[in-house]
């Protein structure tokens, strides 16, 4: 009785366990879930030794994985040793017996299918039944017009005619709805997918509609964020509103965080912070990334909740291992990041968008056999940005001309792209070793790198740890930041080298300073875990938030930018703010920017306090413009009360943490009048000095500003005197001598007799009147020259 008793209890762990995997292998299939590899909450903020991987450009050996593990990992072992030490104890037989049974008592209580109606109503269906010399293992509609799905209740059909349906006719009807629905959004999925052109695309939204009418959730996601953002549809934030009310209530995360930007920015809801959260949390425990990410923004500087660096830390760590896992070889889409502030206020300013005659210039002189010309295309075309759309077809055709011409960066590009494979290039281990070889021949660091990468992963020639570390040096040492990312990981991981964090953190270092994703995403794993570095929990919310803003999400950027740019403010704004809700600084100040210029998506007196909202969050994040606009607020009264004290306060920040000419000339100005601060002129002229230097552009407007000190300096130094006492303790003999009034007169007499002569001059060059001129007779022209009668 014992034993069977020990059996129980042995098994009940063993089904515990078991069903902790099922939950968490049900929670990686959700929707914008993340890899299996992605740590728990707990273990995300938890400080481990070495155990952390860096992931993408590295290989994870078994034998590499360091002795210090973490506390849950050793209760976890120690478990299973007491599960192996118990099952030993046990016979092998019983236990199998055991186990049976239990399954067996498992399948009994499993719901049985029941027919309805038929010839066997209320019997359970039998799986499989022979039906028309054919086995089927579940209920079909084969040999029914109306699509009905039905069962046999034995095994043999055709000899018992003993069958049920598998539903009712209601559920039949519903069924046959969704399907009809589900192949509607299909269409419309593909017309989304294979056009570019702006009419396919609406009409392919015409389909959607249907489908969402129809109640097909995907459907319904993709038509309300168009109401939403007025993407190939008219803005409609209230019908948009009704549709993420629905999804929610049908358990979308998309719908929920949807729904909780709608109580967050307060559009087409009353503004409620409490309400945004709830749905944000319940959008991230549904596995959306989005939800996550703002989650984790607003944990890092306290909206609506308390600030909490580790919480911050855990939402950006599961965003940013879904970004790093997305990264390909040939690198992620490029981030265009368009301040319209800068854009409006300084239109000489380059945005980093190529204008179209600049770009047919371009591909004029590509055409020409411009070689630098094709390999800039190549690369403009491959990742996409600066104003054009990415398109692998063109970048391999642009590289393949430059590569033809012998150009050994072009090489290196087109054995990237046939390493990764797209719909374009077949996926070839074979050529891309053959153009990585001739631009690493050539001295090119992008074929080393990419050479590196074929003897390091065992891509068409066998494994050799020794050449990847040899041609990721040559490559690193030329600064390409491939080469350093991968060096970095061979250290960290002690491939084909010593383990040394230290090596690792200088060229992981080396690699960020490039812009490389993979680089800003293993630093902040570093300092997450404290591998290598003292454990910083800012540095590494810092990094993984920048690691997050790259994320596919990001091209709504210039989607938003295009929607502003051809006048429709009210679609822009909408997509800046949920960006701004993400986090992005540059997504603040543009919505603050519109919102400044008088949205029309909300009231009029709306839009300063939400323009000052947003430039406070902007200002926060370290954009010196929006600190100046938080000054000019306050100064001004704009969206709030007029209070020259915060004003300065603002200004003195952007002045001394930004060294702003602006912010500076703005303290002078308040130094001069006494706002806010005591009135000091000395201290002005200081400000306005310091303006001066510190940008050009501001010399003149200081030139004015210090005139108008010295006239007011005066004037207040003229009033503060008196001048019959200083008259009366000035002694003029001894100033200018015992003759002075001698010299005074004679001074005087020249300045007379210099004025009178000037007046005598100007008198005679004064001409007479017209009558007074004495008649002149006028002659005839000689004969030759009259006009003929």
């Amino acid at each position: 009785m014992g034993q069977r008793a020990r059996l129980s209890l042995l098994l009940c762990l063993v089904v515990l366990w078991v069903a902790g995997l099922t939950a968490a292998d049900e929670e990686g299939n959700q929707d914008e879930s993340l890899e299996s590899k992605t740590l728990s909450a707990e273990d995300q903020v938890k400080d481990h030794s070495t155990g952390t991987r860096v992931v993408a450009g590295q290989i994870f050996l078994e034998s590499g994985k360091s002795d210090s593990q973490s506390e849950d990992e050793e209760n976890f072992h120690s478990q299973e040793e007491e599960k192996e030490n118990s099952l030993e104890e046990l016979n092998s037989l019983e236990m199998s017996n055991l186990l049976n049974k239990d399954l067996e008592e498992a399948e009994v209580q499993s719901p049985v299918l029941t027919a309805i109606g038929g010839t066997a109503d209320g019997e359970p269906c039998h799986f499989p039944f022979l039906f028309m010399e054919k086995e089927y293992p579940e209920c079909t509609a084969d040999g029914r017009e109306d699509g009905r799905l039905w069962c046999a209740t034995t095994y043999d059909y055709k000899k018992d005619q003993k069958w049920g349906f598998c539903e009712t006719e209601e559920q039949s009807n519903k069924r046959r709805q969704m399907q009809e629905a589900e192949d509607v959004y299909q269409t419309g999925m593909k017309i989304l997918n294979e056009s570019s052109k702006k009419a396919q695309k609406k009409e392919a939204y015409q389909y959607l509609l249907k489908a969402a009418d129809m109640n097909h959730t995907k459907a319904m996601e993709k038509v309300s964020y168009a109401l939403l953002f007025g993407d190939y549809l008219k803005q409609n934030i209230q019908s948009s509103k009704e549709l993420f009310e629905k999804l929610t209530e049908e358990g979308s995360p998309k719908g929920q965080m949807a729904l909780g930007f709608l109580y967050a920015s307060g559009l087409g809801v009353n503004s409620s912070q409490a309400k945004a959260l709830v749905y944000y949390t319940f959008g991230a425990l549904g596995g959306n990334l989005i939800a996550h990410m703002i989650l984790g923004y607003r944990y890092w500087v306290g909206i609506g909740v308390l600030p909490s660096c580790e919480s911050a830390l855990t939402h950006y760590r599961l965003v940013a291992n879904h970004v790093a896992s997305d990264i390909s070889l040939t690198g992620g889409t490029v981030v265009q990041r368009i301040r319209l502030a800068d854009e409006v206020e300084n239109p000489g300013m380059a945005s980093g968008m190529l204008e179209d005659d600049l770009i047919q210039y371009y591909q004029f002189l590509a055409e020409k056999g411009d070689v630098q010309a094709q390999v800039g295309l190549g690369q403009l075309h491959l990742h996409g940005g600066r104003g054009v759309e990415q398109n692998h077809q063109r970048a391999f055709e642009y590289f393949n001309q430059a590569a033809n011409a012998g150009n050994s960066h072009a090489m290196a590009f087109l054995g990237k792209m046939y390493s990764e494979g797209s719909d374009v290039v077949p996926q070839s281990n074979e050529t891309a070793l053959q153009y990585f070889k001739k631009a690493a021949d050539m001295g090119n660091p992008v074929g080393q790198s990419g050479l590196g990468m074929a003897y390091l992963y065992g891509r068409g020639v066998p494994v050799n740890y020794e050449l990847a570390l040899k041609y990721f040096q040559k490559a690193a040492e030329q600064g390409w930041v491939d080469g350093q990312l991968q060096l970095g990981s061979m250290y960290y991981n002690g491939i084909g080298v010593k383990r040394d964090y230290k090596q690792a953190l200088k060229y992981f270092n080396l690699a960020s300073q490039g812009g490389h994703i993979l680089a800003f995403y293993n630093l902040a794993q570093m300092h997450a875990t404290g591998t290598g570095v003292m454990r910083s929990c800012h540095t590494a919310v810092e990094l993984f938030k920048n690691v997050c803003e790259r994320g596919r999400w990001s091209e709504r950027l210039m989607t938003a930018y295009n929607s502003y740019k051809d006048g429709d403010s009210n679609s822009a704004v909408v997509q800046y703010l949920l960006l701004a809700e993400q986090g992005y600084e540059v997504a603040q100040s543009n919505a603050a920017f519109i919102f400044d210029q008088k949205a029309s998506i909300v009231e009029e007196n709306e839009t300063y306090p939400r323009a000052l909202l947003h430039w406070n969050r902007a200002a926060s994040q370290g954009y010196t413009v929006a600190r100046i606009k938080l000054g000019d607020y306050h100064f001004y009264g704009f969206g709030t009360d007029v209070d020259y004290e915060t004003a300065f306060i603002h200004y003195r920040l952007a002045s001394e943490q930004q060294h702003s000419a602006q912010a500076m000339f703005n303290l002078g100005y308040m130094h001069e009048k006494g706002l806010g601060i005591k009135q000091d002129l000395h201290l002005a002229k200081r400000f306005y000095d310091m303006a001066a230097e510190a940008s050009p552009d501001a010399q003149v407007p200081v030139f004015l500003a210090l005139c108008k000190l010295r006239v007011i300096y005066s004037l207040q130094y003229v009033r503060e005197i008196n001048i019959r006492d200083v008259f009366s303790h000035v002694d003029m003999d001894q100033l200018l001598g015992p003759e002075w009034d001698l010299y005074l007169m004679t001074i005087i007499a020249l300045l007379l007799g210099t004025i009178i002569a000037y007046r005598q001059r100007q008198h005679q060059a004064i001409p007479r009147p017209a009558g007074l001129r004495p008649a002149v007779p006028q002659q005839e022209p000689p004969p030759e020259h009259q006009p003929p009668q």
